[in-house]
């Protein structure tokens, strides 16, 4: 899908409705600009979207480190 857009004030590039739906882009998502010599790509980031943790905490022990830095620094 290819489309022609009009670059804008303050050079503002406005996607087609389309083109985002199609692209699943949503307000707030990054792109990756990229130049090529007569060519711009862009590239939707997508975050990862995982249910898994790699690591667990918890808010007790975030506190005891806390006061364990504090203590070493006083």
């Amino acid at each position: 899908m290819s489309k022609i857009i009009q670059i804008r004030k303050r050079n503002a590039l406005y996607l087609p409705k389309e083109i985002v739906e199609k692209m699943d882009i949503k307000e707030g998502d990054r792109i990756i600009v990229e130049v090529n010599e007569n060519s711009i790509v862009l590239r939707p980031v997508k975050a990862l979207k995982t249910k898994e943790y790699w690591s667990e905490i918890r808010p007790e022990e975030v506190e005891e480190v806390g006061e364990e830095i504090t203590r070493q620094l006083f």
